[in-house]
């Protein structure tokens, strides 16, 4: 059996995550995703280079997204003969994509990969009901004037009313946020807790701007230089301010436009190799990605949408016989601040451990000094299929200048499912 290769994690480069409808308003999946795609081929002199595979996704898709991956690469002007691998796993798109790539790698089938995603809110595409849709598709086929008019016969002005862009879950007809809602009732989630988290992400994320750390991993686009959502004010008088997002009537909703994540525009990648093509190259090794695990449960029977990541965790902390005493960071994607707190009250319940991760013990309480100490979705936002590649990233570079240490990485995603990872420092 071949020996399995280290996972080099090179380096990343995002476009500056803007909320929707603001400074990306005329941009597409494709003109992001080959931004910061040529972006990363300019910071690792990659232009006109084969790379062994580009894997890239979006959530939110026109038809014209086809082959994304494959048209960014080329209009990023990498080389033809590097192909492109479009895939989609909702808000853990790119996170996944790297997992897929770190496995080529480290089995010696590729040297060389690059992982992204890219999304946008201000470009979703409005969609018309099926019949008029299909008069279109006639009105297309026809061969004369008449056969056109004929393909609207019966016609009525109700077929042009749009069907709204949605994320809703298909099996439960209810948003993200009013899911997370009903999770944030069940584990006795406070207003005030899910106020502070979002605070902290805020500052922790303005701190790292000041100190410079965003440097060298942005790519203009389209005049934005950075973060257009991150607030250096934020603080927990204004947060109280602001009314329920989700749950308007009852009088006991929590989560609110402060506390959840914007719906954002943007793209992100990450360059993974083996050892020996990043050292041929005189490039960096930053981190190692180590191992990964992608989980799902039961939501549309009361398991909670977003609690997947809490079975992705155990599980690939059990394979590997690790537990919270190895990690010394946690990377947890902050889709709304109400599920990061769920996951943490999860891990520390007796209960859930046994009856849903199968533990005989809870895998035990996680020290706040050490959870996105950088910012997270809160403060960046979250443009779903760039947010696990975003995560990546920065903890690569977080871990460049921390010997010894082990981040951990949780993704929840749409559909039920959680992405995790493992991140180990180069030295």
């Amino acid at each position: 059996m071949t020996e399995l290769r280290k996972v080099a994690i090179v380096g990343s480069a995002r476009i500056p995550f803007a909320r929707g409808n603001t400074a990306y308003v005329a941009e597409t999946n494709l003109s992001m995703l080959g931004t910061v795609l040529a972006g990363l081929a300019d910071k690792y002199g990659l232009r006109g280079d084969k790379v062994d595979e580009v894997m890239a996704g979006a959530v939110i898709n026109h038809s014209r997204d086809f082959n994304l991956a494959r048209e960014a690469l080329l209009d990023a002007g990498l080389s033809p003969r590097t192909p492109g691998t479009t895939m989609q796993i909702a808000c853990g798109t790119s996170l996944q994509a790297a997992l897929v790539l770190a496995a080529k790698i480290a089995a010696g089938e590729i040297d060389s990969g690059i992982a992204a995603g890219s999304d946008t809110v201000s470009d979703s595409p409005i969609v018309f009901g099926n019949k008029f849709q299909h008069r279109l598709l006639d009105v297309n086929k026809a061969r004369s004037t008449g056969e056109k008019f004929k393909a609207f016969k019966g016609f009525s002005f109700g077929e042009l009313t749009p069907v709204a862009p949605s994320v809703n879950e298909p099996r439960t007809g209810l948003s993200m946020g009013q899911h997370c809602e009903l999770m944030a009732r069940e584990w006795g989630i406070t207003r005030q807790a899910q106020d502070a988290l979002a605070v902290a992400s805020h500052r922790n994320a303005a701190k790292a701007y000041d100190e410079g750390f965003h440097d060298d991993l942005l790519v203009q686009c389209a005049g934005l230089v950075r973060d257009n959502n991150v607030r250096a004010d934020a603080n927990i008088e204004k947060m109280a301010t602001l009314k329920p997002a989700f749950d308007k009537s009852s009088g006991h909703g929590t989560l609110t436009a402060g506390n959840s994540t914007p719906l954002t525009d943007g793209a992100s990648s990450v360059l993974l190799a083996s050892e020996e093509w990043a050292k041929a190259r005189g490039l960096p090794i930053l981190a190692y990605l180590t191992t990964g695990r992608v989980a799902g449960n039961d939501f549309a029977h009361g398991e909670g949408l977003l609690m997947a990541p809490t079975i992705a965790v155990s599980e690939m902390l059990a394979r590997h016989n690790l537990g919270f005493a190895d990690i010394d960071y946690f990377e947890l994607h902050e889709a709304f601040a109400a599920q990061v707190l769920c996951t943490l009250k999860a891990w520390d319940d007796a209960d859930y451990c046994k009856t849903v991760l199968g533990r005989d013990a809870p895998l035990g309480p996680v020290d706040p000094g050490k959870i996105n100490i950088k910012g997270s979705s809160l403060a960046y936002g979250h443009p779903f299929a760039a947010t696990g590649a975003r995560i990546l990233g920065l903890t690569a570079k977080m871990l460049s200048t921390e010997p010894g240490k082990r981040a951990l990485l949780s993704v929840c995603t749409a559909g039920g499912m959680g992405v995790a990872a493992l991140v180990e420092s180069a030295a």
